[in-house]
């Protein structure tokens, strides 16, 4: 099957370099915002891996309302400016509600739609209208194969520019459980797919600053068996001190460890590419 390329700047999504989304879960205090964005400057450059940095506005669906949620939309927007202005970045970040779209296609290359979302048709038909790229996280509750539902919808709104993210099923259990099964029916889409490994991680019911609130241990797993099942993205959140995180601190990636996490999947990827083009 011919994949689609989506073009993100210059990046070709799904075409056969490895690209990589990063940058902290959610948007913190402009100084955390920029170191992060230094160094991933730094990695992608001496790993010649094409980035798209992410960080969240609004985080909708916290588990207490105690939990930060982020500075909200116009203060992220122009956060996110600032990055992608000072490090040529192309930016993404997450939608909630329809009326957030329009602001958000002024600063965003990609609007994702949050995996719990990912089935609100209005959500997603807004989304395309604005024929930005539209990356949708699998929900957690979604088989896989109806993975082409949501993106079906963007297509009839006129806009095919698709990303798919894979990142784990819960079974309402609390614990994130990756089908390797989901990348074979995900890819046979068309569209390009990530695999969201740090998330994956997450352990639902426990808060995330806690430590046994991911699984760390299994990142090395998990990230080069997505990459060998033939994903054209990783998806990773990094945060220069991870424990002292304001979200999913249990989970992000120190990004001073990202460089090293991500050299063998590079060489994985490139293997991958390799055989499928024999």
């Amino acid at each position: 099957m011919n994949k689609k390329i989506v073009k993100v700047g210059d990046i070709a999504c799904g075409a056969d370099q490895l690209f990589l989304i990063s940058g902290p879960c959610v948007i913190e205090e402009e100084s955390i915002m920029m170191r992060t964005a230094e160094k991933l400057k730094e990695v992608s450059e001496r790993l010649s891996i094409p980035l798209i940095y992410k960080s969240s506005f609004q985080k909708d669906n916290r588990s207490s309302v105690d939990y930060y949620m982020g500075p909200g939309l116009e203060e992220g927007l122009e956060l996110l400016a600032k990055v992608k202005k000072e490090f040529g970045f192309p930016v993404l970040s997450d939608v909630h509600y329809p009326e957030q779209i329009g602001p958000a296609s002024e600063v965003l290359d990609v609007i994702q739609i949050p995996a719990y979302l990912v089935m609100q048709t209005t959500l997603v038909v807004e989304a395309a209208k604005t024929g930005k790229v539209i990356n949708l996280k699998h929900g957690q509750f979604l088989a896989p194969e109806n993975m082409v539902k949501p993106a079906d919808k963007a297509k009839a709104s006129g806009n095919d520019n698709i990303i798919l993210t894979e990142r784990g099923y819960t079974f309402g259990y609390n614990d994130l459980v990756v089908d390797p099964r989901s990348f074979h029916h995900m890819n046979q889409t068309g569209y390009p797919v990530v695999f969201d490994i740090t998330h994956s991680i997450r352990k639902y019911g426990i808060p995330s600053a806690d430590p046994n609130g991911g699984a760390r241990e299994f990142l090395p797993t998990l990230s080069r068996a997505g990459v060998a099942a033939g994903v054209d993205g990783v998806f990773i959140e990094t945060h220069p001190d991870p424990a002292k995180a304001l979200c999913d601190a249990a989970s992000q990636l120190c990004v001073n460890d990202l460089e090293e996490f991500l050299k063998p999947l590079i060489e994985i990827h490139n293997l991958e590419v390799s055989y499928r083009n024999r």
